[in-house]
């Protein structure tokens, strides 16, 4: 995977926003945000206890790869001071509908993760990035970037697939580990 070019991530996520397909109704209504958010949250409820999103008010949230954007609202919601960032700009421009849809404030960047410091000024107080740098062709370079954009003390919150988890059994359907499998069943493809 670390020999893929990095604009065939950028085109696999254009045309496959992650979770875009949990909800039926018209993309970026209220109510296609409120689906979004609960089946997410039905299918991972794990994510807003780990997330903590209270605990981040005032604080400097850096997000990498925010998707269509249901924790960056969330953290904003909470208080926190919030950049998203991600690779996709059909996924940033979902994301900030839905933070304008609520009245929320956070800022939204393009750009490739494997340069956060080139693009962003830290520090920042927490790093959340769930089920994203293990899509990059190397992933290794995004926590070296993470490390850049914060200070000594900060909360780095990180998600990614392990190769012998339930999410990947269910993704290859009981198959043995192939990252082509995990690409060809993500959720951003199945709904």
């Amino acid at each position: 995977f670390d020999a893929v070019p990095i604009e065939r991530v950028r085109d696999f996520w254009d045309d496959r926003p992650c979770n875009i397909r949990h909800s039926s109704a018209p993309v970026g209504t209220r109510r296609y945000f409120e689906e979004v958010t609960r089946q997410r949250y039905t299918v991972e409820p794990h994510i807003p206890t780990f997330a903590n999103f209270w605990a981040w008010s005032g604080k400097r949230v850096l997000e990498v790869g925010c998707g269509i954007g249901t924790e960056t609202v969330n953290f904003a919601r909470a208080g926190a001071q919030v950049t998203a960032t991600d690779i996709s700009s059909v996924s940033l421009e979902i994301a900030f509908q839905r933070a304008e849809n609520y009245g929320l404030r956070a800022g939204f960047v393009e750009l490739d993760a494997e340069h956060l410091s080139e693009y962003l000024e830290g520090p920042f107080d927490l790093v959340w990035s769930f089920g994203v740098i293990h899509h990059s062709p190397h992933p290794q370079r995004i926590l070296t970037e993470m490390a850049v954009v914060t200070e000594h003390g900060a909360t780095l919150k990180l998600m990614v697939y392990n190769r012998r988890s339930l999410k990947a059994l269910r993704l290859t359907r009981g198959r043995w580990w192939r990252p082509e499998l995990i690409a060809r069943q993500s959720e951003a493809q199945s709904g």
